[in-house]
């Protein structure tokens, strides 16, 4: 278990056992390959490691096709009208 799930909080970026959960396998270089078939978005990091978002993992794993308008929050406005 990472430090952050031992605290409750979840990166903005998959841990690395959530990348090799998914593609299934440990070393980064087949990591990208991996990803790369099937299709996914990822950068790599200075390390050639690669990256994956949070959202954007959650909503392929979904079987929805990730994209600007489904990957950001719903916009909101500030009801102040029952603060008196």
């Amino acid at each position: 278990m990472s430090a952050a799930e031992q605290i409750g909080h979840q990166t903005e970026t998959l841990e690395d056992d959530e990348l090799v959960a998914i593609t299934g396998y440990r070393l980064p270089s087949k990591q990208i390959a991996w990803l790369k078939l099937k299709g996914w978005e990822f950068v790599t990091s200075g390390a050639n490691r690669p990256v994956v978002g949070r959202v954007y993992a959650r909503l392929k794993l979904a079987g929805v096709k990730p994209s600007t308008t489904n990957a950001v929050a719903e916009p909101w406005s500030l009801d102040l009208s029952r603060v008196g």
